[in-house]
């Protein structure tokens, strides 16, 4: 069974069991604690390649359901994300169900930092959306097995946005063979951590960026700082845009959206980006739209944290992130070459080093 029959599988009517083994999961940790109202789950995809490590998600899930079927997801695409950045990393991710703005507390995650250590290193965990390098210190009262502490490595979002940002100028490149980015109109949904510092890349550069957020406020912080268009959540598909950049959750490329956007290039931060991988990696490709895979161009934020895990300095993980171009402009080479959709040459790419290691059974 290849990668998007896996995706395809994350069915709400599956049993975890059924669903874990279809993916390939190693182990799925169900976290419940009544006293703090820690609610979570912990996924280990694959320690093929070293500890699995990914960042810590925390959402207001409609049902348990989705929550598994989102930490499922993650955690398997950080198996691909760090594979083919040629990182010493397996893949994990959690999720905490719960409002970031309102349910935090110190013994929450603290309580979370005990899951996390009885997991024994098989599992390292970071920030990611809803959580900040404040969080993860309570983590780290419990557990050794966190990174992206202040004082550390730090917030991973400046390096991912970092690489989303030279992933796009190698997008632009092999579309207009210049990677310059002056007077692109690239609309960004999402502006908190990592879609701010993305935007600050653009702005620098003279692109128009047209910017949305659901939180009003963010959004108000980038247009007065940046010079941003602030757009409607809803409208942000329908603007005249050369690139689509999605920094928020995944699934925004779907049948509804494609109708709507002109744009020639997708390349944003979010995770799993394509509704369905299959069927909208191919639409992109038949449509002419240039797509950079979101586990190979988003990757800064894990390279940031494996900087921490191996000792490496920031300047390292900068340069590292700038790597992104190179292999962004592979995946479009070859996807140009073979006629084969982007998102199946980068899967390709990251099952190539997996294998090596002998241990996964992709076909």
């Amino acid at each position: 069974m290849d990668k998007n029959q896996y995706m395809a599988s994350v069915d709400k009517n599956l049993s975890p069991l059924v669903t874990m083994s279809q993916m390939g999961h190693e182990q799925v940790l169900f976290c419940n604690d009544a006293a703090t109202g820690l609610r979570a789950i912990i996924a280990v995809h694959s320690t093929v390649l070293g500890p699995a490590l990914g960042g810590t998600r925390m959402w207001m899930y409609q049902n348990e359901a989705d929550a598994m079927r989102d930490v499922l997801r993650l955690s398997r695409g950080m198996t691909y994300k760090n594979a083919i950045s040629n990182l010493a990393l397996g893949g994990g991710k959690a999720v905490i169900i719960g409002d970031s703005r309102t349910m935090k507390s110190e013994a929450l995650f603290r309580r979370f930092g005990q899951f996390v250590e009885s997991l024994g290193g098989k599992y390292i965990t970071a920030e990611d959306v809803g959580i900040n390098p404040n969080d993860m210190v309570h983590v780290s009262q419990e557990t050794k097995n966190v990174v992206g502490l202040p004082g550390k490595s730090g917030d991973p979002s400046p390096v991912t946005a970092y690489g989303v940002y030279m992933g796009m100028k190698a997008c632009a490149a092999a579309q207009t063979g210049s990677d310059s980015l002056k007077d692109f109109k690239i609309a960004v949904q999402g502006v908190g951590h990592v879609g701010r510092y993305l935007v600050q890349h653009l702005a620098l550069e003279g692109a128009t960026v047209y910017a949305t957020d659901i939180h009003k406020e963010t959004l108000q912080s980038v247009v007065n700082e940046f010079g941003a268009i602030a757009v409607e959540p809803q409208d942000i598909y329908q603007v005249p845009m050369d690139i689509y950049a999605p920094c928020a959750l995944g699934a925004t490329i779907n049948d509804e959206t494609l109708a709507q956007m002109t744009c020639s290039i997708i390349a944003g931060a979010a995770n799993n980006q394509l509704a369905e991988e299959e069927r909208h990696g191919q639409a992109l490709m038949d449509r002419g739209i240039i797509y950079a895979p979101d586990f190979a161009i988003n990757a800064g934020g894990v390279i940031n944290c494996f900087s921490e895990v191996s000792g490496h300095s920031l300047d390292w993980s900068k340069q590292k992130a700038e790597e992104i171009y190179q292999t962004v402009a592979e995946i479009l080479r070859r996807s140009e070459e073979l006629k084969v959709p982007s998102y199946k040459i980068a899967n390709q790419m990251a099952e190539e080093r997996i294998m090596l290691k002998g241990s996964l059974n992709i076909t």
